[in-house]
């Protein structure tokens, strides 16, 4: 596995994992209908190309193939995903990992997340605190997830 910053030409690639992943890794946390509104995020453009210019973008490639993602807007990280082929291999620890060196070399004071419930286990085993349950509305459907937090010392 390498892990490497993306780029425009990811794109295609990680909102086609994005939707999967969400599909099939998310459905015991989420009914059809969240799932069909969460992952309708894909089709936002202007969203996906303001991740790819200006956040850091980094990419878990196997066999050249993108097992994973994660991306971090100064001390947020926004997102989050591993191809659900690849679920359960270190993937997203790696990831985090070399975030969490990128925001102490940025002297960020801490790191902040709004964990699903799917991943909200695996943000707790890197040491963030949930900070709130909420609900959010996305294209008229309710999802709960959590604003969590990770002081960085």
């Amino acid at each position: 596995m390498i892990i490497r910053k993306g780029n425009s030409t990811d794109l295609a690639e990680m909102k086609r994992l994005f939707t999967e992943t969400i599909t099939s890794v998310c459905k015991k946390d989420y009914d059809n209908d969240q799932i069909s509104a969460w992952k309708s995020g894909a089709g936002n453009e202007e969203r996906w190309n303001n991740v790819i210019e200006n956040q850091l973008v980094l990419i878990a490639e196997i066999n050249e193939q993108i097992a994973g993602f994660c991306t971090m807007d100064g001390n947020y990280i926004d997102l989050l995903f591993v191809h659900k082929n690849f679920q359960r291999q270190g993937i997203a620890k790696k990831l985090y990992t070399f975030i969490e060196q990128e925001a102490r070399y940025q002297k960020q004071k801490f790191l902040t997340a709004y964990a699903s419930k799917t991943a909200k286990p695996f943000f707790e085993n890197m040491g963030f605190k949930i900070l709130k349950e909420q609900t959010v509305n996305v294209k008229g459907i309710d999802l709960i997830n959590y604003k969590m937090e990770k002081i960085l010392n």
